[in-house]
């Protein structure tokens, strides 16, 4: 027996982008496209793995879900499952690896790792979420966009603080696929009173969506802009999509430095090879600034740990421990600094 997640999800998207067109008129520009960002996902000359992510989130089973927790660390929905239910679930989410953003909990309650599936993921995305939620204005009522968002786990934590609309983009197909499979199980725990889902998902980069909607009351940016050729660009679309005075929230790599220094690693950082521009926090700054944002602050500087950032048995590909200096953990194997994360507020 097949699930209509997907299609449902996509229904939702459409539907809730017309209510906002008939606010917003720049959303049509949006709705025109999204048959085309739709369809683009799913086509197998894209993306050859795209109808076994398809075929994955189409058998999860239907399980009686009990509550959902979006504000919870753990993404948890509580659920009974049986044995048959467990391994099926298990064996279909697998298939969606490697699982970089969580954590999310299928079955079981909070804190009862033992009768639930914990998808434990690379990144403890929560442990970022907590440096930056103290910072932020409400989101409650607000229209959110997150860049990048990976998986969806900011994106969900978005909706729990009360976001009225949260709109994921991210061009990953797994990625989007990985959303698909966590919606499956929300369900309409995310819903308006009107039961129009809050949280969606667009499988496009930003430099795909039409410019200058000034749709979004908030939007995020977490680690994006480090993989970006042209950072000013990166910061001129995210200004786009704000209202007049919206808060943008901006996360990426920096090093230690005065106002003038940035590092433009010469071939790959950290074992990525599409690492473009660290510049130490004041740089960031006058970045900001000179791109037209105002009460530009930094809120948190953190180094990124391997307790953080690290292998699990959803993503058993290398990760950070196998990214730094053996000798030194100060370095990164290439010999720069190792990853430090800054987290910029600033205003349109």
């Amino acid at each position: 027996m097949l699930n209509d997640t997907i299609l449902h999800a996509e229904r939702e998207l459409y539907l809730t982008l017309l209510v906002l067109a008939q606010q917003q008129p720049s959303a049509y520009e949006w709705l025109k496209q999204l048959p085309t960002w739709l369809g683009d996902i799913k086509d197998k000359a894209n993306y050859a793995h795209a109808p076994a992510y398809q075929a994955s989130v189409a058998r999860l089973p239907e399980l009686t879900v009990n509550n959902v927790n979006l504000n919870s660390d753990t993404l948890t929905i509580e659920a009974s499952l049986n044995e048959s239910q467990r391994k099926q679930t298990t064996a279909l989410l697998k298939q969606l690896m490697p699982w970089r953003k969580g954590p999310f909990q299928i079955g079981g309650k909070i804190g009862d790792d033992e009768s639930g599936i914990k998808i434990d993921t690379e990144w403890h995305s929560d442990w970022k979420w907590q440096r930056v939620a103290p910072h932020l204005g409400t989101l409650k009522g607000r229209r959110v966009l997150d860049v990048g968002g990976g998986s969806g786990y900011h994106g969900w934590r978005m909706a729990g603080a009360g976001a009225d609309t949260v709109i994921i983009i991210d061009p990953s197909c797994l990625f989007y696929h990985q959303f698909m499979a966590i919606r499956h199980f929300v369900g309409t725990a995310d819903a308006h009173e009107t039961g129009r889902y809050r949280t969606h998902y667009i499988p496009v980069p930003l430099e795909a969506l039409p410019e200058h909607s000034q749709l979004f009351d908030t939007v995020f940016s977490m680690g994006v802009l480090y993989h970006r050729q042209s950072p000013f660009e990166h910061l001129q679309q995210l200004k786009g999509q704000l209202v007049k005075g919206g808060e943008l929230v901006l996360e990426t790599l920096v090093i230690e430095g005065d106002a003038n220094t940035v590092l433009v690693p010469h071939d790959r950082y950290a074992q990525m090879n599409n690492v473009y521009f660290l510049p130490s926090v004041a740089a960031l700054i006058g970045w900001l600034e000179k791109a037209g944002f105002t009460d530009v602050r930094c809120v948190d500087v953190a180094m990124t740990s391997t307790e953080e950032q690290r292998k699990t048995e959803w993503m058993t590909y290398h990760s950070l421990a196998d990214f730094l200096d053996p000798n030194d953990a100060t370095k990164t194997l290439e010999g720069y600094p190792a990853p430090m994360r800054a987290t910029i507020i600033a205003n349109k």
